[in-house]
């Protein structure tokens, strides 16, 4: 019988809160020497400057680390095949040959001409939602169908596809069974390469048909694979916990959506402060030094492996007054819930859009929505890269 391994300090949460714990190591020295999963040495950072200073500087700070190397059936051939193409692996240059061809599709223009398709969307989800009846899962019937659509439309991938590559993500981020998360990882790229030869062949409208039409020549197959598998798997994944977490949040607080009844302009302030106070990414993986390196005092060797904690850092005292306290008004600027500098998550602006029309829409439709059973304890992912939730009761 497998063992479920130790849950890593980072990944640990009280509810909504980082756990005291990290909030003691950033409150204090700033810096906590650690032990990865896999017997190395670690260093976790916490503090908001510091963060923002790994995340600011690929040339001391490397992502250009596998993120599979740390699995065992893999060997050094599967590895490269399986790290081609995924952007947070690679440092510039070759991050920046890989994004620059991604980047028009996520533009601020761009996103104003997928919002009415959005609004259609967000709007259906709500009509399944209601069909449902109360109580109802707002994760199943609202929170996990708007961002797979937008996605699977964006990518060309089959909406019929949703419900097998939402349970392949929700494995691939479950740190609880390495094997099944190996298979996941299996069975993803399998898919992705279908997908791939499909566009191949006939490349459609879609992101990846103009990867194809526009790069082809550029890209090998597994390239266009990790980037199709990151998409898929960043597009819906993150968005749609920010959507069940984001919801539990504002019940809890029913002033705060009620704000966000009387004024709806009151969405882009309240997604980002959302955002920072949830912080569902825990941490945006694991950086090398590339050199000797000193943060908050302390001197950390060359070739050490370096993990910036996001939750950790977005409520730091020393980044904003109060940062415990959730208020939709300030905005949070500055916040890291999505990453900072080269490595700035790609898609925060179709993110950002998804949830200033989903929130809204909701409340609106719903003007009575409140938890079904206020007393029952959330079901968080636990053992998970992405916090959030695995169901959301409703009534209203």
């Amino acid at each position: 019988m497998t063992q479920t391994p130790e849950l890593p300090l980072q990944m640990r949460r009280n509810g909504f809160d980082p756990v005291e714990e990290l909030a003691r190591v950033r409150d204090g020295e700033g810096v906590l020497e650690t032990q990865t999963p896999f017997g190395g040495t670690a260093y976790l950072i916490c503090r908001h400057e510091d963060v923002r200073e790994v995340l600011s500087d690929p040339e001391r700070f490397s992502s250009a680390r596998a993120p599979f190397d740390d699995a065992p059936e893999l060997d050094e051939e599967a590895r490269d095949r399986m790290r081609a193409g995924m952007l947070p692996a690679f440092d510039p240059p070759e991050h920046t040959r890989l994004r620059r061809m991604l980047t028009p599709e996520f533009t601020v223009r761009r996103m104003r001409t997928l919002e009415p398709r959005i609004t259609e969307i967000v709007q259906s989800a709500l009509d399944d939602l209601e069909r449902a009846g109360k109580p109802a899962d707002l994760v199943e019937h609202f929170a996990l169908p708007v961002p797979s659509l937008v996605i699977c439309e964006l990518l060309g991938v089959p909406y019929s596809d949703r419900a097998e590559f939402q349970e392949r993500s929700a494995h691939l981020v479950d740190t609880s069974s390495p094997e099944r998360q190996a298979e996941a990882r299996r069975e993803d790229r399998a898919y992705m390469a279908g997908l791939v030869a499909r566009a191949r062949k006939e490349p459609g409208e879609d992101m990846l048909g103009m990867l194809v039409r526009e790069h082809g020549d550029d890209l090998s197959d597994d390239e266009l694979i990790g980037i199709a598998g990151l998409l898929l798997f960043a597009g819906h994944e993150t968005t749609a916990n920010m959507l069940g977490l984001g919801t539990l949040a504002l019940l809890r607080q029913p002033d705060q959506p009620a704000m966000i009844r009387r004024n709806p302009a009151l969405v882009e302030p309240a997604v980002e402060e959302l955002l920072r106070w949830l912080s569902i990414v825990l941490s945006l993986g694991t950086r090398t030094t590339t050199t000797d390196v000193e943060i908050a005092g302390h001197s950390i060797p060359a070739g050490s492996i370096v993990i910036p904690s996001l939750v950790a850092a977005n409520r730091d005292p020393a980044f904003l007054d109060d940062p415990d306290t959730l208020d939709i008004t300030r905005g949070a600027i500055g916040h890291l819930a999505f990453g900072h500098g080269v490595h700035h998550c790609l898609g925060a602006p179709l993110a950002r859009l998804e949830m200033r029309v989903a929130f809204p829409a909701l409340l609106k439709r719903f003007p009575g929505l409140a938890l079904a059973d206020p007393d029952e304890q959330p079901d968080f992912k636990t053992f998970s890269v992405v916090y959030g939730l695995k169901s959301l009761r409703v009534t209203w």
